[in-house]
């Protein structure tokens, strides 16, 4: 069996590789593919620009720490409007590290969508089914069960029964969770199946090398043969550079994140024009509540229950309409959407255990595009809301806010500038009047960035092939959910798992000769 390196351990000596098939990104898409190609009998080297958090003594559950080093940009990424935290993992395991552990797999409609709209024309229902069971199969996914609904999920769903609402209970991918409620910020037990806990030792077993704090930075010789990573290897927090080695292979698989992804193509000069463009975000809006007795929301699994009563499957456009789940966080980040500040925020999070708090989910189009900073050499996220999306945030906040008072809500709390709050149904004509989204105005989540590298059946329509092979490229692969042509699923990790298993089962099958 391999073992997982350190490159940034004193003593560390960079030295040049040589292998098949080098994997950067160990997400829910590179962890996979470096497992499938490995236990494929492919000499494999997966690179990780993050630590390993694996272990009680390392996952400490606290948000200053854990949001600098588990979270791409330290947790601070934003869109060039700074409209959009964006969100994304940076430590081995990738997002299945910090994310709420929802399954929601890819729906026969968008699997169609694909097909029809997309060109994408072998990825129907039936054939991806075996790679979907694959996906459902890695997390363990099975139905949270009713006892580990907490009173912040239970209130949703009393609400939505109230209104006659259309909800549900969905599932997960925990075992034994001792309902800790530091989901976002690690499991210090290990009770999530993630990338960290499954693929990854699957594929050290099967002979993988593991290198951790190795960034990176350039994929040279995109036409020939042999293509060459360029890695730097980080500090022990991965602050700065430290030194450069390199990495030789036949096959590059790219798996990095939308953003991570995109950013090493442009920086390496591969790919068409299309590289980066037809970016989703699913942006997210943050909406809490203060109710009169407690709620203790940060006890037990965040996210659990969903009220899907206005998600739509428009069979042109793809998943529309809006969700709205339940969520709670660090005291930090419920300290960053309450509405008041200085004393009378600190009165509020004083009344911490009386906090319920919800997201608003978007599903969107494609309209984002990721671009690269040649001074700076740091991503650059333009995203826009539409006057569609901003209408459909208002009707998503209306709903919520409806939801909580119909509960017993002493006061709904919006975080805009300048804040709104509600504190009865007849209030809820100020958000029309006053919530306009626009840019720097709410500060809106971005857990779910998919597309920027997106499939198509020729090069004209979009960046990669619907192998995942970039066109112009042949032997780089990109295996995340930049290759996705619309969003996928209301949560991204199934999806992401299932196409990696098809993809890089096809490469494992299909292996360049020569």
């Amino acid at each position: 069996m391999s073992t997982i390196v350190d490159c940034s351990q004193p003593g560390f000596a960079p030295a040049d590789l040589r292998c098949e098939v080098v994997v950067i990104g160990s997400g829910c898409g590179g962890a996979t593919a470096a497992r499938v190609l490995a236990q494929a009998g492919r000499d494999v080297v997966l690179l990780e620009e993050g630590g390993d958090f694996e272990g009680p003594e390392r996952l400490t559950q606290r948000d200053l720490t854990m949001y600098d080093q588990l979270y791409a940009g330290r947790g601070a990424r934003t869109t060039s409007d700074r409209s959009i935290a964006v969100q994304s993992g940076r430590v081995l395991g990738g997002g299945g590290v910090i994310n709420a552990c929802d399954v929601v797999p890819v729906a026969p409609q968008t699997w169609q969508l694909w097909q029809q709209r997309y060109g994408l024309t072998e990825l129907s229902a039936e054939a991806m089914r075996p790679f979907a069971a694959l996906a459902l199969q890695d997390l363990g996914a099975n139905p949270i069960r009713e006892d580990q609904l907490n009173r912040n999920n239970l209130l949703l769903r009393q609400g939505a029964q109230a209104l006659g609402w259309r909800g549900e209970v969905m599932q997960h991918n925990r075992q034994d969770c001792k309902g800790l409620g530091s989901c976002l910020v690690g499991c210090p037990i290990g009770a999530k199946r993630n990338p960290r806990r499954v693929s990854v030792p699957l594929a050290l077993a099967a002979g993988a090398r593991i290198l951790t704090r190795a960034r990176a930075v350039e994929i040279r010789g995109g036409g020939r043969p042999q293509k060459t990573v360029v890695v730097r290897t980080l500090d022990a927090k991965g602050y700065h550079p430290q030194a450069t080695f390199q990495v030789q292979a036949q096959v590059v698989v790219v798996a990095a994140n939308p953003v991570g992804t995109v950013q090493l193509l442009l920086a390496s000069g591969i790919g068409n024009p299309w590289v980066g463009h037809f970016l989703s975000l699913q942006p997210q809006i943050p909406i809490t509540a203060l109710l009169p007795d407690p709620v203790d929301a940060f006890l037990g699994i965040p996210q659990a229950y969903a009220v899907t009563e206005f998600e739509r499957h428009d069979p042109q456009r793809g998943l529309s309409g809006f969700r709205i789940e339940p969520i709670f966080g660090t005291p930090g980040v419920i300290g960053s959407m309450v509405t008041d500040p200085g004393p009378e925020g600190k009165q509020l999070m004083a009344r911490m255990r009386h906090l319920a708090a919800a997201l608003l989910l978007l599903p969107d189009e494609s309209v984002g595009r990721i671009r690269r900073s040649w001074s700076s050499g740091k991503p650059i996220i333009d995203y826009t809301l539409t006057e569609e999306y901003r209408q459909r945030g208002r009707q998503a906040i209306v709903a919520a806010a409806k939801l909580y008072l119909t509960v017993g809500a002493e006061s709904v709390l919006l975080p805009t500038a300048p804040p709104l709050v509600l504190r009865s149904q007849q209030d809820l004509a100020k958000i029309e009047q006053t919530v306009t989204l626009a840019p720097a105005t709410l500060p809106l989540i971005s857990a779910h960035q998919q597309g920027g590298m997106r499939m198509a059946p020729a090069p004209e329509l979009g960046p990669c092939d619907p192998h995942g092979q970039v066109w112009g490229a042949p032997g780089i692969y990109v295996m995340d959910g930049s290759v996705f042509p619309s969003s996928s699923s209301s949560h991204t990790m199934a999806p992401i798992l299932t196409m990696a298993h098809y993809l890089a089962g096809r490469l494992a099958a299909e292996w360049p000769r020569g």
